[in-house]
C-alpha cells in the first residue's frame, strides 16, 4: 500500500513537471493522490500529394479570447440598434447594412418556407456571409460556436486554427471539397464571431479578401459599420433574429434555426441590385 502511494506521488510529481506551459494552469493532485490535468494536443499531418499540413485542435484547447490591435480603419461597432450612429443603411430587418460603392447584396432564402436566411456582402470578388442570433443576456454564443465549427470542419478531414483578430478570437477554417477533375481541393474560409447586446454576430469571409491585406481590411471595416437589431421580444438563445429582403416589410413570425449550425448555408440565393 505504501509503495502504491509512493508511486502515485513521484507519477503526480513528474506528471506536473512536464505540464508547465504558458497555456495551463500547473496540475494539482486531489486529497486521494489523483492527477487532474488538462492537456492541449496539436497533431500535424501532410499527405502524399503534398497537400498544406493539417493542424487540429483538441476539445482541451483554452479557448481565451484574443484581439489584435483594432486599427483605425475601424468604427466602433457592429451597432447595438440603440447605439448606431447615423448613416445610409440597408433595412434588412434584423440587419442594417452600410451601402457602399460596388457592394452588391444577396439574400439567402430557405427554398421550404421562403425565409431569409442570411446576407451575402459581394465586394471584389470576395464575399461575406452575416446572421445575426439570439444570445443570452449573461454570456456570450462565440466561444461555443467556435468549438463547435472547429470540431465539425475536423470531422469532414478539414483543418481549423484559430488566431488572434481585430474582433477578438477568429477561425480559419479549411474544408474539403470534390474539385471537376476527382480530386480534393479546399475550400478555405474565415469565421469571425461577435457578442454583442443579447445577440450574436457570425461573418463568414471567403474568397481574394482572404489572402489580400486591403480587401481584408474592407470587409473589416464593413462588419464594424453594421447594426443588429435584435428587438425587445422574447427569444431563444441561438434562434435566428427575422430577416427581410430589402424595402419588404417584416412579418410577425419568428424564424426558429433550432441548435446553430455554424456550418449552415441556405439553399438558394436571390441577387439585389
Amino acid at each position: 500500500m505504501g509503495l502504491f502511494s509512493r508511486r502515485k506521488q513521484r507519477d503526480a510529481e513528474q506528471a506536473d513537471a512536464a505540464s508547465t506551459t504558458d497555456e495551463h494552469d500547473d496540475a494539482t493532485a486531489d486529497s486521494d493522490g489523483l492527477l487532474d490535468q488538462e492537456v492541449e494536443e496539436t497533431q500535424d499531418a501532410t499527405d502524399e500529394d503534398g497537400a498544406d499540413e493539417d493542424v487540429t485542435e483538441s476539445d482541451d484547447e483554452p479557448d481565451v479570447e484574443e484581439e489584435a490591435p483594432r486599427g483605425e480603419h475601424l468604427e466602433d461597432g457592429p451597432f447595438d440598434e440603440a447605439d448606431a450612429p447615423e448613416e445610409d443603411r440597408i433595412d434588412l430587418g434584423g440587419l442594417q447594412v452600410p451601402t457602399i460603392d460596388g457592394l452588391e447584396l444577396r439574400m439567402e432564402i430557405d427554398q421550404r418556407s421562403s425565409a431569409v436566411t442570411g446576407a451575402n456582402l459581394v465586394l471584389g470578388g470576395s464575399s461575406l456571409q452575416v446572421q445575426a442570433f439570439a444570445a443570452p443576456k449573461t454570456r456570450g454564443l462565440w466561444e461555443d460556436v467556435r468549438r463547435s465549427l472547429r470540431d465539425s470542419v475536423v470531422s469532414q478531414g478539414g483543418t481549423a486554427e484559430t488566431r488572434p483578430g481585430v474582433f477578438g478570437t477568429e477561425l480559419i477554417t479549411r474544408l474539403p471539397v470534390k474539385r471537376a477533375d476527382g480530386r480534393t481541393g479546399y475550400r478555405p474560409a474565415r469565421f469571425i464571431g461577435i457578442d454583442g447586446r443579447r445577440w450574436f454576430l457570425r461573418a463568414i469571409l471567403t474568397g481574394k479578401a482572404l489572402s489580400d491585406p486591403e480587401q481584408s481590411k474592407s470587409f473589416e471595416t464593413l462588419i464594424s459599420r453594421l447594426v443588429v437589431v435584435r428587438g425587445t421580444g422574447a427569444m431563444a438563445p441561438q434562434e435566428l433574429i427575422p430577416l427581410h429582403l430589402p424595402g419588404e416589410r417584416p412579418g410577425l413570425d419568428q424564424i426558429r434555426s433550432g441548435p446553430l449550425d455554424p456550418l449552415a448555408r441556405g439553399p438558394e440565393i436571390t441577387e439585389i441590385g
